[in-house]
């Protein structure tokens, strides 16, 4: 257990308490718990029920508060004498009937329904089949009851008469209720500051209108404690243990708060948004005691109701800061595509006082929800993430009255004649129309914005979400097919460079004489609209020279077709080795020296590093591999392909997704956890380096076990201290050992097991660019004297002071860092990319 020890003196603990009392006497004067409705359904006598704050429930017979309307009846349980009073009676309804109560203030007001599925002498209540509703939304349908059953909802009602109607579903059936409560809480959220509304994609923005629907309660966990009863939480309520809904249970460790209660403050979370407990304990990240962890977050699962809108309410109170100078942030994940940054200290001032935070959240088709809570690199002491609790309430939207039979008796006939004349119209309207117009594709697909994750795409014929209008993919960048035919020659076979995993690519010439790359895709190669619309996003925002640029696209009759510039050297593996036939063994073809496979490493890691850090967005690649680094003709090295990209912020720590990439390439630890981060990329741009050292391919299976993979394989040499032994043979000789073996050991850290093991892209650069320093400065030897295993060659490596890595200058990229957006900007050099793909994604 964690436990939080208070570093102050007497008297700071003598001044806190006196604060929390003041504060908290403050919050609870504002409300005071209530007395009514509390009621014993089908009962002649009162129950007071003692556990925790006094509630009676009174009797539903002779009341004078309520009104009890329609066919009644009631049934008592006689066998059960441990049951609580409350549960061994039940008022019986066979025909539509309700519970009429005066409500004399107006406010959120907290509705809970007790069934008890006893058997009487006159009745077995597990054959109930219901419907509730109250004034105007269905709470239940359909319902049935084998147990004990505690339907909680929250509603906001104001002065009038509130209606609880229960109506049996068939004649033949009936509905019952042994216990109702209907009384005033605090209002569950701030009109001023509505809640963050949430899509599935990612998309993000505020929901309106919540006090204005009905809330039922489906999840209240106390994470990191015990179950609380209804005795011991301030408005009854329920609490469960969060371990059952725990994903990876070992990533989390119990922390707890030993003191007398939270510090509650003005404008927080008071003793009523949740009780003393449930901000005593938390569960925080399993972080080992030097300071990393094997996990990247906590995720907890819920089972929900599939594409409908759920209020979700997570609770902190930092207890697991040693100290206040520790200041702690991280990030709050809901599915894996939204984050928010948790900043405890922009809310309160001082550790140990409790706060929440609000969210609508639209679930997906899956019938699940995750709530994960993760580190953040800018964590400045702490890089940990903590949770209190969780409340999940599905939002229920108001039911539309149905007509009254009366009504269609009058006016059936008219709507009878006015709807055959409207067909009739619309009849002849749509003739008319179809003989004017083309047919046109009613569905768009449109880039939702991705908080978090990737971009995810919906085909929709709205424009819009939660009412904001989405951008198409119309970005001035648009060319049409008729173009795209010229320019290739009506797709010449004889003009083909290339074929991967999204379709053909051909050598093509635009009317201005440009000269591109032009990549079609072909139906059933695997890849479709989402990575066409992906690498369209992706490219369009982004300028860098170290990245392929896109000219433009075709989406004209169902085509999808990416126009980029032009690469005369082609990709990175055409010029390291040669793939002979089907039995896959290569050899090595490469004329480019160690300088310049260096400088081409070096060229590849800056693109990716400002796609990680530098392009408004964090992009991860996700297939980043040595035919998706293309050369120019002054083997200049351009990052590729980002058909598989997934876009996030800055911030974002992990991705969950599907495993996508290329086989020899794939992060270990992104096969097995579906968590897609930058480190990542880092492990597969580990491969290619290998690749370029030692001129073979990522998986050759023509080669004995242990060397058919080239990342195990280069380990173990690596880890050996002889590297050299399988370096390129046209390498041989003429690597600077120390070169080298700062070259290995950039590799081996790219291709740890766990990604926080894994440096940054930028850390990357910086070695590589001392690992081509240090071949730069190799004295000179004859050509007898060349041998990289000769120790006597090898040079102590220099102590060099690094400089954070916000201190690289901006235009070592060579573009204004606020400038990455004008993709139609070609280099300096008027140079043209080829997209030479020969194998799949």
């Amino acid at each position: 257990m964690e436990t939080l020890h208070s570093h102050n003196p007497f008297l700071s603990l003598l001044f806190l308490h006196l604060l929390q009392f003041s504060s908290l006497s403050l919050l609870s004067s504002a409300y005071t718990l209530p007395d009514k409705y509390f009621i014993n359904c089908g009962s002649n006598f009162d129950v007071k029920v003692t556990d925790g704050p006094i509630r009676n429930f009174i009797s539903d017979e002779n009341s004078g508060s309520f009104s009890l309307v329609g066919e009644i009846s009631s049934v008592s349980d006689t066998s059960t004498s441990n049951s609580s009073p409350l549960y061994q009676t039940a008022r019986i309804f066979t025909n539509p009937s309700s519970y009429n109560l005066q409500i004399d203030q107006s406010g959120t007001y907290m509705v809970r329904l007790h069934f008890y599925a006893f058997s009487s002498s006159k009745k077995n209540l597990s054959h109930a089949q219901f419907n509730v509703s109250a004034s105007g939304f269905s709470l239940l349908s359909n319902f049935s009851v084998q147990n004990l059953t505690i339907n909680e909802f929250m509603l906001t009602i104001n002065v009038s008469e509130f209606i609880i109607s229960f109506t049996p579903t068939q004649k033949s059936s009936f509905a019952f209720a042994n216990a109702i409560e209907v009384f005033l809480v605090p209002d569950i959220t701030d009109v001023s500051t509505p809640p963050i509304y949430v899509t599935p994609s990612g998309a993000r923005g505020t929901y309106d209108g919540l006090l204005s629907q009905a809330l039922h309660t489906v999840y209240r966990a106390n994470v990191g404690g015990p179950p609380i009863t209804p005795a011991k939480d301030t408005l009854w309520r329920n609490w469960v243990s969060d371990d059952d809904y725990l994903v990876t249970p070992n990533a989390a460790k119990k922390s707890e708060f030993h003191s007398d209660r939270p510090v509650y403050q003005t404008g927080g979370a008071t003793e009523y948004s949740a009780p003393d407990p449930v901000y005593q304990t938390a569960k925080q990240l399993n972080v080992s005691s030097s300071g990393g962890s094997n996990f990247f977050n906590i995720t907890w699962r819920f089972n929900v109701s599939k594409n409908a809108p759920h209020f979700v309410r997570v609770h902190f109170c930092d207890i697991v800061s040693p100290s206040y100078n520790d200041v702690l942030q991280f990030n709050l994940y809901l599915y894996s595509k939204f984050s928010q940054k948790i900043c405890p200290y922009n809310v309160v001032d001082q550790l140990a006082v409790p706060f929440y935070k609000d969210f609508v959240v639209d679930s997906d088709n899956s019938g699940f929800m995750d709530v994960s809570i993760g580190p953040r690199n800018d964590s400045i002491m702490i890089k940990t993430a903590f949770l209190n609790g969780v409340e999940i309430m599905e939002v229920i939207t108001e039911v539309k009255k149905p007509p009254k039979k009366h009504l269609f008796v009058v006016v059936g006939s008219v709507v009878v004649s006015v709807t055959s004349l409207l067909m009739l119209v619309v009849v002849v309207v749509v003739c008319l129309t179809c003989k004017r117009a083309k047919p046109v594709e009613t569905s768009v697909w449109q880039a939702i914005p991705d908080y978090g994750g990737g971009s995810s795409y919906v085909s929709t014929t709205e424009r819009t979400v939660n009412g904001s209008p989405l951008d198409n993919l119309n970005l001035g960048l648009k060319l049409s097919f008729q173009e795209i035919q010229y320019a290739t020659n009506n797709f010449d076979t004889r003009l083909m460079i290339g074929e991967g995993g999204f379709g053909k690519v051909y050598e093509a010439t635009l009317r201005n004489g440009m000269k591109v790359a032009v990549k079609r895709s072909e139906p059933g190669n695997g890849q479709g609209r989402p990575e066409f619309h992906t690498e369209i996003i992706v490219l369009s925002s982004i300028r860098h020279c170290h990245l392929v640029s896109l000219i433009g696209y075709c989406d004209e009759r169902s085509e999808m077709i990416l126009v980029y510039e032009f690469m005369e050297k082609g990709t990175l593996r055409d010029h390291l080795y040669i793939l002979n036939g089907e039995s896959l063994k290569s050899s090595s073809q490469s004329e480019l020296s160690w300088n310049q496979r260096l400088e081409i490493c070096i060229g590849a890691a800056k693109g990716l590093d400002y796609l990680h850090n530098s392009s408004g967005r964090s992009i991860i690649h996700r297939d980043v591999k040595s035919t998706n680094i293309l050369l120019d003709e002054d083997y200049v090295a351009k990052v590729a392909d980002f058909g598989l990209s997934r876009l996030g912020d800055l911030d974002q720590t992990h991705v969950s997704t599907g495993v996508k990439g290329s086989f020899g390439y794939l992060d270990p630890e992104y096969f097995r956890c579906l968590q897609l981060t930058q480190k990542s990329d880092v492990y597969s741009f580990g491969v290619v380096l290998l690749e370029v050292l030692c001129a073979r391919p990522a998986i050759n299976n023509s080669l004995p076990g242990k060397e058919i993979n080239l990342a195990e394989w280069g380990l173990f040499w690596q880890k050996k201290g002889q590297l050299e032994n399988i370096v390129d043979p046209l390498l041989v000789g003429k690597i600077n050992p120390n070169s080298l073996r700062k070259f290995g050991e950039t590799v081996e850290k790219c291709l740890k097991e766990y990604g926080v093991q894994r440096p940054n892209m930028n850390d990357v650069v910086w070695d590589l660019e001392y690992a081509l320093q240090l071949q730069q400065t190799a004295r000179h030897r004859e050509p007898h004297e060349d041998s990289t295993t000769d120790a006597s060659w090898v040079l102590p490596v220099p102590a060099v002071q690094r400089l954070p890595s916000h201190s690289i200058p901006v235009d070592e990229y060579g573009i204004p860092m606020d400038d990455f957006t004008d993709t139609s900007h070609s280099n300096s050099h008027g140079v043209f990319s080829m997209l030479n793909i020969d194998d799949g994604r």
